[in-house]
């Protein structure tokens, strides 16, 4: 069991799983014991308990999580939906620090930006399927790689043909992509004073997040944050600059400094 000091929890975003820190993993793990868990109803993690599931759900799920390894105050750092938990879970004061990326979350009511988004997040799943028996063939064509990521990636032909049947596998095999956010009532709330040192990390060509929409209310509703812009990078910069997502996370936990 790792102390809180050293272990680190990568919360991955809606429609994927822990594999999408493989590539940051390897970057982190010399300074921290990193946990990457599959939220439930995501390919690989564990059932929902109800239906529909919402975040909260999720963020229980989190926090058991964390007490089932051990874990009272780990660094935490989360991707768009693991934003978002990685946030609520230091409300809970189950965090040391945090690093989120793109978190969800930063919407009002009425204001139409999470219907937005997750009209984005959905798009395309009944192409994918369609077309899923060929995937790995499209997949060897470097410009097929960075069209089909586009919206994810600016980079996708940086991304392996296997790898990307695995993203793309995951996206498919999500069951709560429609459950989580469904309702502009789960969102982040303003949280000052902060519980622990948080930063977040906006991705400078994200078209899901963008930061000229979530900024302004991030802002606010986390005055104390430290905000920060990915250069070159879409939505999932782990797919795009998996060594600039390590650096910015161990800039976040202080371990850059060591």
């Amino acid at each position: 069991m790792a102390s809180d000091g050293s272990a680190l929890v990568l919360l991955h975003g809606g429609g994927a799983s822990g594999g999408a820190w493989q590539d940051v993993i390897p970057l982190v793990s010399g300074h921290h014991a990193v946990y990457a868990p599959t939220a439930p109803g995501h390919r690989g993690g564990p059932p929902v308990q109800r239906r529909p599931a919402t975040a909260t759900d999720l963020v229980d799920w989190a926090e058991r999580y964390l007490d089932e390894q051990g874990l009272q105050r780990p660094h935490l750092a989360g991707h768009s939906m693991g934003g978002y938990l990685a946030i609520e879970l230091a409300r809970r004061g189950r965090a040391a620090t945090v690093c989120a990326f793109a978190p969800g979350g930063f919407w009002a009511s009425g204001d139409g930006l999470r219907a937005r988004t997750m009209s984005q997040v959905g798009r395309g799943t009944g192409m994918i399927r369609l077309v899923r028996p060929i995937i790995p063939l499209v997949l060897k064509s470097s410009i097929a790689r960075r069209r089909l990521f586009q919206v994810g990636a600016c980079h996708g032909d940086r991304i392996s043909a296997e790898r990307g049947v695995q993203i793309l596998d995951d996206f498919l095999g999500c069951t709560v992509t429609r459950e989580i956010f469904s309702t502009d009532d789960e969102r982040i709330a303003p949280l000052d004073p902060l519980p622990c040192p948080v930063t977040v990390a906006w991705s400078e060509k994200d078209v899901i997040i963008p930061l000229a929409d979530y900024g302004p209310k991030a802002r606010e509703r986390l005055p104390k944050a430290t905000f920060e812009i990915l250069p070159d990078v879409a939505h999932d910069p782990m797919m795009d600059d998996p060594a600039l997502v390590a650096r910015t996370i161990l800039a976040a936990t202080g371990a850059a400094k060591d």
